[in-house]
C-alpha cells in the first residue's frame, strides 16, 4: 500500500509572494494598470473638493454665487466621468492579465503533471487533480483579476483621503484614531480563525470531485449491483462535509463585512456629529477662520465624503479578505503540485538504447513502494530476444509491479534490471520506454478519429499502415462498416464504442508500433471467445521476433509461451513452459485445471 507523505503548508507570505511573481511577469501591463489606478482614484478624490466648493458658494453670507456653483459642479462631474472610464479600463486590463496568468499557471501545472513519476497518480485521485487545474486556478484568477484591483484602489484611496481630510480638519481625524485600530485588530483576529477554514474547504471539494469522478466512471458496475442508494448515500456524506466546510468558511468569512460596516458607519456618525459641532462654533464666531477648529459647511460635507472614501476601502478590504483566504488556500494546493519532486533525471552517464536486441534480465530484484512494505523478494529470470515470458499468479502477487519495473516507472530497491546487458538505471528513460509497446487491460483512447487513435502508436503512420494494423487486429471490418470509416470520431475514452472494440483498437495501435519488446496485460480480457481466437492468431504474428511479457489470467492464452513464471507473494515459486509446469502438478496445474475442468 502506498502512503502519502505529509508536507507542511507554506507560509501565506511566501504563497502571496509567488502569486505576485506571476503578476510581475507581465510588469509592463502591471505598470499601465498602476497608472490607471492612480489616475482613476486621483480624479475620484478631487470630486469632493469641487462639491465642497459648490456648497460653500451656495451657503455664502451674501447669497449663492451661481457661477462658482456651476463651475464646481461641472468640474465634479468631469472628474467622476473620467474616473469611471479609467476604472473600467483598469478592470479590463486586470482581467486580461488574470487570464494570461491562468494560462501560464495551467500550462505549468499540466506540464508538471506530465513530468511526475507514476507513483504520484497512484496516491492522488483524478478528480482531486482536476480540481487543482479547474477550480483552484479559477479561484486564483478571480482574486488576481478583481481583488488585486480593489486592493490597489483601496490603498491609494485611503492614503489620498487621509491627506485631504488632514487639510480640511485635523481634529476630526481624531475619530479614526479610535475606530481604525479597532477595525484592524478585529480583522487580524478574524482572519486567523478564517484561514484554516478556507484550506479545509478546498480539501473537501477535492475529495468530493475525486469521489464523483470515480463513481461516474463505474456507473455500469454500480447499476449492475444495484448499489445506487449506497453510492448516493456516500456521495451525500461527502457532499454534506463539503457543504459544511463551505458554510463555515463563508459564515465566519462573511461576518467580516458587516462587522467592518458597523465600525465604519460608527466612525462616519461620529465625524458628522463632531463636524456639526465644529461648524456651529465656526458659524457663531467662537472659532475664526484659519484656526485649528474652524470649518465651513462645505468643509464638513467634503470631510464626510472623504471619510466615506477612507472607510469604504477598509470595509471592502474586509469583504475581499475572505476571498483572498480562499485564493491563497487554492494557491497552496496548486503550488504543492508545482513543488512536487518530478521523476528523477537520468544519470549523467546514462546512454540511449540503440539497436535493441530485447534481452531482459531480472537479477535478485527486491522492490517495495515503501521501505516498510516489500512487494517483490529476490526475483530473478531472463528473457532472451524473441522469447515470450508469461507471468501468472493471484491478485496482489506483484505481476503489474514487474511491468512497472520493466518500464522503469519505479526503480528497484535492491538487485538490478538489465536490458541488453545494461542496467536500466544507466539507460535514458525515454529510449527505454520507446523500446516497449504496451497493451493494457484498461484501454485508453482519446477524443479523435479511429485513424488518429491507431496511428498514435507510430508517428507519421500512413492510412495504409493503419488499415493493415486494423486488419491484423481483426477490427478492420467493423471500422469499414461505420459511415465515416477510419474518420469516425471516437468520444473521450471511447465511450461511444463497446469495450471489446476499444480493446481491439488498442491492439491495432500496438501492432503499428515497431518496437523490439512488447508488454501485454490481459490484452484479450474484453473480447468474446471467438474474437479471442482470431486475436491470438494475430498476436502470434505480432509477437514474432519480439521479446514479449504477458500477464494473463486466461491460461489458454499463454500455453505457447516459452517461459511461464508463477508469482506468489512476491516470489517466483514455479518456472517453466506449460508442459513442464503441468507435469510438476503444482499451483499452475491446479490453476489451469480449475479453468478447464
Amino acid at each position: 500500500m502506498l502512503s502519502k507523505t505529509k508536507k507542511k503548508s507554506p507560509k501565506r507570505a511566501n504563497v502571496f509572494r509567488r502569486l505576485l511573481g506571476y503578476v510581475f511577469k507581465y510588469w509592463y501591463l502591471f505598470i499601465i494598470a498602476v497608472a490607471f489606478t492612480l489616475l482613476s482614484n486621483q480624479l475620484a478624490l478631487l470630486a469632493p473638493r469641487y462639491s465642497g466648493s459648490a456648497i460653500d458658494a451656495i451657503a455664502a453670507p451674501g447669497g449663492a454665487d451661481r457661477d462658482v456653483v456651476w463651475h464646481s459642479v461641472k468640474r465634479m462631474l468631469v472628474c467622476y466621468a473620467f474616473s469611471a472610464v479609467t476604472s473600467y479600463a483598469l478592470s479590463v486590463l486586470m482581467i486580461y492579465i488574470g487570464q494570461k496568468i491562468v494560462y501560464t499557471m495551467r500550462r505549468q501545472v499540466f506540464e508538471k503533471l506530465t513530468s511526475l513519476r507514476v507513483g504520484y497518480f497512484d496516491l492522488n485521485s483524478t478528480g482531486d487533480i482536476i480540481s487543482h487545474i479547474s477550480y483552484d486556478i479559477d479561484t486564483i484568477n478571480s482574486t488576481l483579476s478583481h481583488d488585486l484591483v480593489q486592493i490597489m484602489t483601496s490603498i491609494y484611496t485611503v492614503v489620498g483621503s487621509l491627506i485631504f481630510m488632514w487639510q480640511i480638519s485635523k481634529p476630526l481625524i481624531g475619530v479614526f484614531v479610535i475606530t481604525v485600530p479597532i477595525a484592524l485588530v478585529f480583522t487580524r483576529y478574524r482572519s486567523a480563525r478564517v484561514r484554516p477554514l478556507f484550506r479545509k474547504r478546498s480539501k473537501k471539494l477535492g475529495e468530493l470531485n475525486g469521489y464523483a469522478e470515480e463513481m461516474l466512471s463505474g456507473c455500469r458496475t454500480i447499476s449492475a449491483y444495484e448499489r445506487e442508494e449506497e453510492i448516493s448515500s456516500r456521495f451525500n456524506k461527502r457532499n454534506t462535509d463539503s457543504m459544511d466546510a463551505y458554510y463555515k468558511a463563508d459564515y465566519y468569512g462573511g461576518a467580516l463585512g458587516p462587522s467592518m460596516s458597523f465600525i465604519n458607519n460608527l466612525s462616519i456618525s461620529l465625524v458628522m456629529m463632531l463636524g456639526g459641532i465644529l461648524y456651529m462654533y465656526s458659524r457663531t464666531g467662537v472659532t475664526s477662520e484659519g484656526t485649528l477648529f474652524f470649518i465651513t459647511l462645505g468643509g464638513v460635507a467634503q470631510f464626510v465624503q472623504y471619510s466615506r472614501k477612507f472607510a469604504g476601502p477598509i470595509n471592502e478590504f474586509a469583504n475581499i479578505l475572505s476571498e483572498f483566504q480562499s485564493a491563497l488556500s487554492a494557491a497552496e494546493r496548486v503550488f504543492k503540485i508545482l513543488d512536487e519532486e518530478p521523476e528523477p533525471e537520468d544519470a549523467k552517464d546514462a546512454v540511449s538504447l540503440s539497436d535493441v536486441q530485447g534481452r531482459v534480465e531480472f537479477k535478485d530484484v527486491v522492490f517495495g513502494y515503501t521501505p516498510q512494505d516489500t512487494i517483490l523478494h529476490g526475483i530473478s529470470f531472463e528473457a532472451t530476444p524473441g522469447q515470450t515470458i508469461a507471468i501468472v499468479g493471484p491478485t496482489g502477487a506483484g505481476k503489474t509491479t514487474i511491468i512497472s519495473l520493466l518500464m522503469r516507472f519505479y526503480d528497484v530497491t535492491g538487485g538490478s534490471v538489465l536490458v541488453d546487458g545494461k542496467d536500466v538505471r544507466q539507460i535514458k528513460r525515454a529510449s527505454l520506454r520507446a523500446a516497449y509497446t504496451m497493451v493494457l487491460q484498461d484501454t485508453w483512447l482519446f477524443g479523435g478519429t479511429i485513424y488518429e487513435n491507431i496511428a498514435y502508436g507510430r508517428e507519421g503512420a500512413t492510412l495504409d499502415e493503419v488499415k493493415a494494423a486494423a486488419a491484423a487486429a481483426r477490427i478492420d471490418s467493423y471500422i469499414e462498416s461505420l459511415p465515416n470509416g477510419y474518420d469516425t470520431v471516437i468520444a473521450d475514452d471511447g465511450i461511444n464504442i463497446s469495450k471489446g472494440q476499444r480493446q481491439l483498437i488498442t491492439i491495432a495501435r500496438a501492432m503499428i508500433a515497431d518496437t523490439p519488446m512488447l508488454i501485454l496485460d490481459e490484452a484479450t480480457s474484453n473480447v468474446d471467445s471467438r474474437t479471442e481466437i482470431k486475436i491470438q492468431q494475430a498476436m502470434a504474428e505480432l509477437m514474432k521476433g519480439r521479446t514479449c511479457f504477458v500477464i494473463a489470467h486466461r491460461l489458454s492464452t499463454i500455453e505457447n509461451a516459452d517461459t511461464i513464471l508463477v508469482l506468489r507473494d512476491g516470489q517466483i515459486t514455479e518456472k517453466g513452459n506449460h508442459d513442464e509446469l503441468m507435469a510438476q502438478n503444482g499451483f499452475y496445474a491446479s490453476l489451469y485445471n480449475s479453468q478447464f475442468n
